[in-house]
């Protein structure tokens, strides 16, 4: 049997689909001290549905006093943070990534803050900045990280919560968000829902929309959605080589690659035997049985013409609608509805005698028919048998002595204190989705989950490559694919060459297979350097899953940990085990390479030689009368700091500076790309090196 700790995870929650949203500067959490948000910009630049999102927002220290303050952040589930940097004074510092988990007090206490705990949600980042600042000055900060954005049958949605009203009041001197997207399948629509935007476009393969807002309150979620052909289906991958020798976070490869999966269908539509199991037991009363009795009525709803059904509710005791499956028709939905309507809540909770009053229904059907159980409770059993285990144990039992075949078990949790690893085992052992159902969300939910599970496209799913030069895939194992989802798969390779892809599994109890054809990278491709923080992300969840196995305080628990911390480290991806750190206003170990934050490459700033063996100029123009040293570093091809220097600026001019090809300790660089990155006067350029 699988670990708990593993399903636990393949429960899906569906309470927000937020994103990120703006931070807070927190003086006293205790007495609502906040420093002012005064303007708010968000750049999103997404590939295919994985988004790099870079939040930046300016405070004033309005507080009347010099002080220092805690950034937080509400960065939700399933995001990682890879870049945090702020300026004081016109100087830009990094964060970078300490090997100690973040602290989480606030400032001044604030237990009882209930619209700040609001707003930071379940996930928040924390950063404790340890310069004071100045009254009446300017803090920036600036959040860069990297998410999914959800999917669901062909449509793409982006959630930004803008909604600022929680912590003040005050209009921001300036609002924007950029949204650019570039789909390797075909964009038929595109649009900002929450706002009028200043500009929208899009082609077969970019997107994009603008707004600005100036003098306003920041009262409204960004809301967005893409819509993607339904014709182009298959596997889009993205690729990239770190080609520089100095990269040694692990021996994995330097190749690292996205797969992006969704088959076109094989499979016809087949008849489908459903039962819906339905918790009346007391401790569903009130919402939860109204969600649970219109869960059920929108099933019955929506069944076909050839479907067959029934229904069994519990408490304390077992009932059903019939004694057996019944024909889809109009009469037959009549009276289910009724029958439905009519259940309430009281008694005890018999999940063990549900089962085996519904299990035993499907023991004569034919093994090509799709047997489909629906388990609605909020999976608390307080009679029969209440062990988590042995329920699961009890559902396999009955599954075998009725030779039940193709079974398919779904669950839904109903209210906040659902059992979840029950629910999600049940699913996970049963080729089923398991979905937990917060507030005022039910009819999207079901909706979804409905238009999942009637068409499974892959269960069981395998990958085979040929050649086998694919190493360190998740998720492991894959997840189950249903029509209108997709499954995103990350990995590692060190050979560079053309693979044949196979993704394999089980529709119905009926074999599936579908192959494709994928070149993969053998070069450093700046633009999808992405793809490194998306690996580690999935690595370390991965890794995750496996340290919850084991006791916290084990052998087994600490080696995992450290080696999760090591991969957060080294490839800058923040983990449960660690933190931003270096907030006393020194220099960083890491930066993130964004191409948004930067302008005029190709007319103020360049690199000669260039491909360089050894020294190299770095030269660049200074159009206004600045009198400022300007700062310039000098990055590997994963981001990491090499050197920094620094030339004395007097007035407008061509500036031109020797870089001598060593990196900080002294240490000659290896052959690779590096990105150099000149900063003056609020004004950010950059450039490219190549060593050979």
């Amino acid at each position: 049997m699988k670990n708990v700790s593993y399903y636990l995870l393949v429960c899906i929650i569906f309470l927000s689909n937020a994103i990120l949203a703006n931070g807070v500067a927190i003086k006293n959490a205790e007495y609502s001290e906040y420093f002012q948000l005064l303007t708010s910009d968000v750049e999103a630049t997404v590939y295919d549905q994985i988004a790099i999102v870079v939040s930046t927002q300016e405070f004033l220290n309005n507080t009347g006093e010099k002080t220092k303050i805690k950034y937080a952040f509400p960065l939700s589930d399933g995001a990682s943070g890879i870049g945090l940097r702020w300026k004081i004074g016109g100087i830009w510092y990094s964060a970078e990534i300490s090997p100690s988990p973040q602290d989480t007090t606030l400032p001044g206490g604030g237990g009882g803050n209930t619209s700040l705990q609001n707003y930071l949600g379940e996930t928040p980042l924390f950063f404790n900045l340890e310069d004071s600042i100045a009254i009446d000055s300017i803090l920036t900060i600036e959040l860069t990280y990297v998410q999914l954005l959800p999917y669901d049958f062909y449509e793409v949605s982006f959630h930004y919560p803008n909604d600022y009203s929680l912590i003040q009041d005050d209009v921001l001197e300036f609002q924007h968000i950029h949204f650019a997207l570039e789909s390797q399948r075909t964009i038929t629509n595109i649009e900002l829902t929450s706002h009028n935007p200043n500009s929208l476009s899009f082609n077969d393969s970019l997107a994009e929309f603008e707004y600005e807002g100036f003098e306003v309150t920041a009262s409204t979620d960004y809301t967005a959605y893409y819509e993607l052909s339904p014709d182009d289906l298959g596997l889009f991958s993205y690729s990239t080589f770190i080609t520089d020798t100095a990269f040694g976070c692990d021996n994995y490869g330097n190749g690292f690659f996205t797969f992006i999966v969704e088959p076109d269908p094989q499979s016809e539509i087949i008849q489908k035997v459903f039962t819906l199991i339905i918790d009346r037991s007391g401790s569903m009363n009130g919402n939860k049985i109204i969600q649970a009795r219109d869960a059920a009525s929108y099933i019955v709803e929506n069944l076909n013409e050839g479907d067959y059904f029934n229904i069994v509710d519990f408490a304390s005791e077992v009932s059903d609608f019939q004694d057996d499956h019944v024909l889809f028709s109009s009469t037959s939905q009549t009276d289910a509805l009724t029958y439905i309507n009519n259940l309430y809540a009281a008694g005890m909770t018999n999940i063990s005698g549900a089962f085996s009053t519904a299990i035993p229904d499907f023991a004569s059907n034919d093994t090509t028919i799709a047997n489909i159980i629906i388990f609605l409770t909020d999976g608390e059993a307080t009679t029969g048998i209440t062990s988590t285990n042995q329920i699961l144990q009890h559902i396999q039992e009955l599954i075998n002595i009725n030779e039940v075949s193709n079974l398919q078990i779904h669950t839904f949790g109903i209210g906040s204190y659902t059992n979840e690893s029950l629910l999600s085992q049940i699913a996970s052992q049963n080729n089923g989705l398991c979905e937990i159902l917060g507030d005022d969300e039910l009819e999207e939910v079901i909706t979804k989950f409905y238009r999942k599970i009637r068409n499974p496209v892959l269960i069981n799913t395998e990958m085979t490559v040929d050649p086998p030069i694919l190493v360190e895939v998740f998720p492991n194992p894959l997840d189950n694919l249903y029509l209108g989802q997709q499954l995103i798969v990350v990995g590692r390779y060190d050979n560079a060459t053309s693979i044949s892809v196979d993704f394999s599994g089980e529709a119905f109890g009926q074999p599936q297979s579908y192959q494709y054809d994928v070149e993969l990278a053998d070069t450093t491709i700046p633009t999808y350097q992405f793809l490194t923080k998306l690996w580690a992300q999935k690595k370390m969840e991965n890794l995750m899953i496996l340290y919850h196995t084991y006791p916290p305080e084990s052998q087994e628990a600490e080696e995992i940990e450290n080696e999760i911390i090591d991969i957060s480290i080294c490839y800058n991806v923040m983990s449960p085990f660690t933190s931003y750190t270096g907030g006393g206003g020194g220099g960083t170990t890491f930066i993130e390479y964004d191409p948004n934050i930067y302008e005029g490459i190709q007319n103020q700033c360049y690199a000669y030689p260039n491909p360089t063996t050894g020294e190299v100029n770095i030269e660049f123009i200074v159009k206004e009368s600045v009198h400022e040293q300007a700062t310039i570093h000098i990055f590997d091809s994963f981001g990491r700091l090499i050197d920094v220097t620094t030339i004395q600026l007097t007035g407008k001019g061509t500036y031109k500076l020797l870089w001598n090809g060593l990196n900080s300790d002294g240490n000659i660089i290896p052959p690779g790309y590096y990105f150099f990155t000149i900063q003056y006067n609020n004004k950010a350029f950059k450039g490219e090196i190549i060593k050979l």
